[in-house]
């Protein structure tokens, strides 16, 4: 019984090449740095009794309510600048020549 011998098939075609930022990393920096910013503002904030309703808010709900502003703040921001870094990015593109090629082998292969 012969092997059978996979078969090639090759092609030039043209791809666009350019540097593209990544979306996760920038809005993970984002989130972070909301989180930083929120926990600043907790630590550095005047949060004591009100005057008028004598209402103190405990560190852990104040610093929970600014998670709620400064996280999507963060996550606009970043987001905003990872957009800003594509399109310029686009100006940069190139247009290069790429070899395709696609080995597979007779349909009779995967059975053995």
């Amino acid at each position: 019984m012969s092997t059978p011998q996979p078969h090639q098939t090759s092609q030039t075609v043209e791809a666009r090449v350019h540097r593209s930022p990544r979306w996760g990393v920038f809005l993970g920096i984002g989130v972070g740095v909301g989180v930083v910013l929120a926990f600043l503002l907790t630590v550095g904030g005047n949060f004591e009794a009100s005057a008028v309703t004598q209402v103190s808010y405990p560190f852990g709900q104040v610093f929970g309510f600014l998670l709620l502003g400064t996280v999507p703040f963060g996550l606009a921001v970043f987001g905003v600048i990872a957009l800003v870094l594509e399109r310029r990015s686009r100006r940069t593109e190139r247009v290069v020549r790429v070899d395709r090629e696609h080995v597979g082998g007779s349909a009779d292969a995967v059975g053995e």
